[in-house]
């Protein structure tokens, strides 16, 4: 990993290894709360938040923790940045911290996070554990908002509803109803719903990278074969 470059880093946290499609991590809250866009942003921003500063608080300490407390060490700094996530949501948006409840808390279980300390920030320079951990909570806030958007839209009807939570009173007029009288879909907004829509998505990532993968082979011409030649040689046997 230490070898990876900023591109390489960035398209991982985005795409190539992202934390719900690829890693496949962190489903308890992704899952839970995206009912809504709103829900899944405030979800998202909160993770983004941690990763960032547990991801570059890591990478400072890394030469100077022992192997024997490195993963108490980690939690106890990540459980430190959620408290910090905690706070200014009570302080900012406090309807939305009580709706997203007891998930905001859990950030510090999430494996994504965790990981990302361990196999990433823990082995790298700050600068590169700060990037890390700013694209894999990118990719993770970016799969929360589409799924969100999922949701929302086919589950009640609606986009952004109740953005006024996370934006105050400008954002209290931004829904969108593009249907009139949309008979709600109550199996998009409970768990089962969610499941089939990540599942959709990442059915949606395979198959992208599937016809990326044939076009890149097609595009590539395969190499000369370097087989030697046969010489045929004629003359009298005597």
């Amino acid at each position: 990993m230490a070898d990876k470059t900023p591109g390489e880093i960035i398209k991982d946290g985005l795409w190539n290894n992202n934390p719900a499609l690829v890693q496949v991590l962190g489903l308890c809250p992704l899952l839970a709360v995206t009912s809504t866009v709103v829900n899944a942003i405030g979800l998202g921003l909160a993770t983004l938040l941690v990763l960032m500063g547990s991801n570059l608080a890591v990478s400072l300490i890394r030469n100077f923790v022992g192997e024997s407390v490195r993963l108490p060490a980690f939690v106890m700094i990540i459980a430190s940045f959620v408290t910090c996530a905690e706070l200014l949501m009570q302080a900012f948006t406090y309807e939305l911290y009580q709706i997203l409840g007891i998930f905001i808390p859990l950030i510090v279980t999430n494996c994504a996070i965790l990981g990302r300390a361990d196999a990433f920030a823990s082995r790298n320079a700050p600068g590169r554990a700060l990037l890390d951990g700013a694209m894999m909570g990118l990719g993770f806030l970016a799969v929360l908002i589409v799924l969100g958007g999922m949701r929302e839209l086919i589950g009640q009807g609606t986009l952004f509803v109740d953005m006024n939570l996370l934006l105050g009173p400008m954002a209290a007029d931004w829904v969108v109803r593009p249907f009139e009288a949309y008979p709600n879909m109550l199996f998009m907004m409970l768990p089962p719903g969610a499941f089939m829509g990540l599942g959709l998505l990442i059915a949606l990532k395979n198959s992208i990278d599937s016809k990326l993968e044939a076009r890149r082979r097609v595009a590539t011409p395969a190499p000369a074969s370097s087989g030697s030649k046969r010489v045929r040689v004629t003359g009298n046997v005597s």
